[in-house]
């Protein structure tokens, strides 16, 4: 429960359904401050989610308790983060986070407690049947959030609960006023959770002041065109924040940690019809046994586009992209799809 509406209304149904649930709020990075003023609104203050998490358990009747994960957190998704866009690369930390972190504390716990099932407020689909459970995408398109959980133990499948993916969004909120949350004051937030203050560029620097290493701006034929303030603060397709006038619009098209310099290009140039994904965690391995079709998507704002799927080696795919995809980057995850149902995914290689 992380005090949101998700998953508030999650555990309402499950309550209504006549399961015995108990709501758990992972604190993953900021400390918690019940003496913050009451009068302020609840997403301005530090305590806010934990304070709405104990809300709704207490309205439902429930018991609920916080578990202390920072220490988790700052290991496994943060370093991780830093280390990504240090070397280069620009990693997920919401798909590191859900696969090292609140689903795996959460199965931890249940094991430890002999509970049967772990729920979240997520908008994702498992579909049993037969011997194997399979996960899909949500039922409202436009709040699916299957890309951000491909990395999950396809044995932890038979164990998820995932009651509000089968719902539109908009009965998910019907549901929350139903349960007397403060919907005026809610919010969702659309950005890095750690990243309280200025953007990421501003948190790598108060985090790894060591990234501000400045190098060269090339151009796609190595030409000299200016100085970056650091390699970690670049991804592919940034247009803005470059600091050089050239006279034609330059994007980032690619890092090259080896020489710590940043190519430049036009907007055609980041178009690109192939790419190596690796760090691979299918739940059809079958893909690696053979030429695939599939829908890949490249980031999670973007529409899976049609792909053929090859296999490389046990540990790598090569995706073929039916239409060339717009600045591809290392350290993002790629999803495969046969139509709703998630096939797995994996990492996109340094080119």
């Amino acid at each position: 429960m992380s005090g949101g509406v998700d998953s508030s209304v999650a555990a309402a149904l499950l309550v209504r359904q006549g399961y015995d649930v108990q709501g758990v709020t992972l604190q993953v990075w900021e400390h918690e401050d019940e003496s913050v003023s009451a009068s302020r609104k609840w997403q301005e203050r530090g305590c806010c989610k934990v304070g709405i998490a104990k809300f709704v358990a207490k309205t439902l009747s429930i018991p609920h308790e916080v578990v202390d994960t920072r220490q988790t957190f700052r290991e496994r998704v943060i370093d991780d983060f830093l280390q990504g866009y240090g070397e280069g690369s620009t990693p997920n930390p919401c798909v590191r986070c859900n696969e090292r972190v609140k689903l795996r504390s959460l199965i931890e716990l249940a094991d430890s407690r002999g509970i049967q099932y772990v729920a979240t407020g997520h908008y994702v689909r498992s579909c049993h049947g037969g011997n194997a459970t399979t996960l899909h995408r949500a039922a409202d398109p436009k709040k699916d959030q299957s890309y951000f959980l491909y990395r999950l133990n396809a044995g932890w499948l038979p164990r998820l609960l995932f009651p509000i993916g089968g719902m539109q969004k908009a009965d998910v909120w019907n549901e929350a006023e139903s349960l007397g949350l403060p919907a005026d004051e809610l919010k969702e937030s659309q950005e890095i959770c750690f990243v309280s203050q200025g953007d990421y560029r501003t948190f790598i620097e108060t985090e790894m002041p060591e990234a501000k290493r400045s190098g060269p701006f090339v151009d796609q034929e190595g030409r000299y065109l200016g100085r970056h303030d650091g390699i970690a603060f670049y991804t592919p397709g940034q247009r803005r924040g470059l600091g050089i006038a050239t006279g034609r619009r330059l994007y980032v098209q690619q890092v090259r940690p080896s020489t710590n310099t940043v190519v430049l290009g036009s907007e055609e140039s980041l178009q690109q019809s192939s790419c190596d994904v690796t760090d691979l965690n299918l739940f059809d391995t079958s893909l690696l046994d053979r030429t695939s079709e599939a829908e890949v998507k490249v980031r999670y704002a973007t529409p899976a586009g049609a792909a053929i799927l090859q296999p490389v080696n046990e540990t790598t795919l090569r995706i073929h992209f039916q239409t060339p995809q717009r600045a591809l980057s290392p350290g993002q995850s790629a999803v495969f799809y046969h139509g709703d149902l998630v096939l797995g995914g994996g990492i996109i290689k340094s080119f």
